[in-house]
């Protein structure tokens, strides 16, 4: 049998709120891991199938914060990971890929699905980036900062 990778989408969520005189103030929403493993990270999921990407990272948003996200983005950005073991819901899969999009949300209240996330929370650039784990993450938050700040 061949190995296979879940197909799946990274979605950095984010809101713009005032101008500090410079620049936009934006804030990215992290959520807090629970199910197989603990630690920080972005929505992410995988691709139904039949489903077109802009409408799993849609749907996924709003299954893990409760948010409808809009001015989704696709990033030129994709890769894949491995799992660390097999999952029962993933039989037949040894990792996940994933591309890269960021969707901007009207801050809200945030209605988290329990069984994969504890908490969240509304963080600048410098403090998510050092909150990620992992540095596909790392490398996506960052690609989509220097994207709303202008800087490529």
């Amino acid at each position: 049998m061949k190995s296979k990778f879940r197909k799946g989408v990274f979605v950095v969520v984010y809101s713009k709120g005032k101008n500090d005189g410079k620049n936009k103030k934006i804030e990215y929403l992290l959520l807090k891991r629970k199910l197989h493993w603990t630690g920080w990270e972005f929505v992410k999921g995988g691709v139904e199938k039949g489903e077109k990407a802009v409408r799993t990272v849609k749907r996924e948003a709003f299954e893990e914060s409760g948010l409808k996200v809009f001015n989704v983005k696709r990033y030129s950005y994709s890769g894949r990971y491995r799992y660390n073991k097999v999952f029962d819901e993933r039989k037949g899969f040894i990792g996940q890929s994933f591309v890269l999009y960021s969707g901007e949300v009207k801050k809200g209240l945030v209605k988290l699905d329990k069984k994969e996330h504890s908490s969240h929370k509304w963080m600048n650039f410098k403090v998510a980036y050092k909150r990620l784990k992992w540095p596909n993450q790392k490398r996506a938050l960052k690609m989509v900062d220097e994207f709303l700040n202008g800087i490529k």
